[in-house]
Parts: structure tokens; sequence; C-alpha cells
């Protein structure tokens, strides 16, 4: 196995951090992150107290990869005093699971915050550039101004704060796992006001997802405004097909 790249670190001269304590905090607690790129049952919990910083963010998104909808990244200042019991990857929550713990993040979480692009907006600027971009914005909306930034994948939104990169991320840090419960459940509560409005598509099943059913349906209907048309499998509307 080849060696990992190292990870760019801010410069400690960086006007963004202020504090040299913060500053210590962040490269001692991400050296020990170099050294535990290989453990996948670190507890959650742990992975965001070594750290050693508060107020933490978490940072996710929803929906890049379908073919249909928005893409939504959530935002998550966690209370250290709360019982987080159950959070974790929204990919290992059952529906029911990720909607019960929805309602907890929103209500006892000290901060949270989502930002929303449409299907248009992914088009333009392109998925990458529009989860960060959605990200950046999450932040930006919360009440509380976090110290430090945990971020889902391998690269990172412009934030304001020290901002750490963390592949599997939702799997590994709490923060992180409760944005993206967030992010998955509102994008999924705004897949099936979609359905609502264009029911041949069948998007309260596959939330927009290049599924069997889904492709069949474009085959048959062609694509509604809600489609993405620079993904693969879609193509553009017939005219006048939706006009009112």
């Amino acid at each position: 196995m080849g060696r990992k790249p190292s990870r760019s670190r801010p410069s400690r001269s960086s006007s963004a951090v202020k504090d040299q304590g913060v500053l210590d905090g962040f490269f001692l607690a991400e050296a020990a992150l170099d050294q535990e790129d290989a453990q996948e049952d670190l507890d959650l919990v742990a992975f965001d107290e070594k750290w050693g910083q508060r107020p933490l963010c978490g940072l996710d998104e929803a929906g890049r990869g379908p073919l249909a909808g928005p893409l939504v990244a959530a935002a998550v200042i966690l209370d250290p005093a709360v019982d987080w019991t159950g959070v974790n990857d929204s990919k290992k929550l059952t529906a029911e699971e990720r909607d019960r713990l929805y309602e907890r993040i929103m209500g006892q979480a000290l901060a949270t915050a989502v930002a929303i692009k449409s299907a248009q907006d992914v088009d333009r600027l392109n998925p990458l550039a529009a989860s960060l971009m959605a990200m950046a914005e999450a932040c930006a909306g919360l009440r509380i101004v976090p110290v430090l930034a945990l971020v889902d994948g391998n690269k990172k939104p412009v934030l304001p704060c020290p901002t750490q990169a963390v592949i599997h991320g939702d799997a590994r840090s709490l923060a992180i796992a409760a944005a993206s419960i967030v992010a998955k459940v509102t994008r999924d509560r705004l897949m099936l006001e979609a359905h609502q409005l264009y029911p041949l598509y069948g998007f309260d099943r596959h939330k927009g997802y290049g599924t069997k059913d889904h492709l069949l349906a474009l085959a048959q209907h062609g694509p509604c405004p809600l489609h993405r048309q620079t993904y693969r499998g879609v193509k553009p509307p017939e005219p006048g097909l939706f006009d009112d």
C-alpha cells in the first residue's frame, strides 16, 4: 500500500486563527488523525473530543449523485452535554431512525442550518462546486460561529474558521454524522414534495437516484424541471412538455 499524501495544514500565521491554543489543539488532533486513519471502529464522540475545540461544527451534504432534485448541505453544532446515542452515518440508519434522530438534533443541538442548491445550480456549477458552496452557506447560517469545522470528504469549503476534511467523516465524527442526518432527511422530505408535483417518476421511492424504475420513467416521459440536464441518463425535455 502506498504512502498516503500528506494533508495541507493551515499556516500558523493565518488570520483566521486568533488563539494559539486553538491552533495547537488543531495540530495535535490532526496528528492523531494521521495515526488513526486505518481505525474503522473509532468512537464518534471520542473523534470529536480529541480536537479539543468547542464549538465544533460538522458539515455534510446529501444529493450529489441523484439525477433529479436538489443538493442539500447541513451544518450542525451539537451540545456536548447531551447524550447523542444512536447518531451515526445516515446511510447506516433506517428512514424511521433518521426521522427520529433528526427531530432530536433539531431540538437539542446548539445550532443547525441547511443550504439548498437546485438541480439548475448543480448543472451550472458542477456537483462538487455546488456541494462546497452549499456547505459554506450552511456554516454561515449558524447562529453560533464555530471554532473548528469538520467536513465530510476530501475537499474543504472556504469557511471563516479552521477546517478539516475527514474522509468517511459521517462514519467517524459525531458532528458530521449529525449533519448527514439533517441533510438526508431534509432532502428526502423535499423529494416527497417533488413526487406530488411530478408523480410519474417515483421520487417518493428512489429520491431522484438513477434506479432502474427511474431510468425507465425517464425513457417513457423524458425529464421534468427537477432533473439535472448535465447528468448521464437525462436528456433535454421535449418543448412544451411541462408548460402551463
